[in-house]
């Protein structure tokens, strides 16, 4: 078995990278019965003035767990209730150095039933539906536009089922281009 000190990447030895604090957070995809997406348009960091998921950080300070976050976070900004059931963990992004400022570990749910949400204002920004062919021209974070959104699309009714699948991967924003690892998927 490989020494771990040996396959870690070198960025952890960047003594800039650990400078920087850690965030976990989850990411949640809502979808209506038409198949849109619920986005929100964000008036506030991170990712001011582009489109992202709803979500937010864990309480952890509380024990939340990731999937109490993003129900909690549903319940917060889209003003419904979900089950736990209704969520299935569809991937794990870990980014380093996210805008030079955070290390970010998302936990991405996705929910498996359609759901009602208006559209309109929040604390967080603009809440609007989107057809899934839309989200490609809409201001996104790069790591979306470049990485996270292929990866939900590849995986989202992947399994033999119909199901979605399941995927890791790890974002390197330290340099001039985006750099990404998948650790996993499932189905490949």
């Amino acid at each position: 078995m490989p020494d771990a000190a040996n396959i870690l990447p070198d960025i952890t030895e960047d003594p800039a990278n650990a400078a920087l604090p850690y965030k976990i957070a989850c990411l949640c995809d809502l979808r209506d019965k038409d198949g849109r997406v619920l986005l929100l348009h964000r008036i506030k960091s991170p990712n001011k003035g582009l489109c992202s998921p709803i979500g937010g950080k864990l309480e952890m300070r509380l024990g939340e767990s990731p999937a109490q976050c993003a129900q909690r976070e549903i319940e917060e900004e889209a003003g419904i209730r979900v089950e736990i059931e209704d969520l299935h963990l569809g991937g794990l992004i870990a980014e380093t150095a996210f805008e030079g400022k955070t290390h970010w570990l998302l936990f991405y749910f996705r929910v498996m039933r359609p759901v009602e949400v208006i559209d309109g204002h929040m604390n967080e920004g603009e809440l609007r539906w989107h057809d899934p062919d839309e989200i490609e021209n809409l201001p996104l974070p790069a790591t979306d536009r470049e990485i996270i959104w292929p990866m939900i699309n590849k995986h989202d009714a992947s399994g033999p089922d119909g199901s979605p699948g399941f995927f890791s991967l790890h974002i390197d924003c330290t340099g001039e281009q985006l750099a990404w690892t998948i650790e996993q998927e499932t189905p490949t």
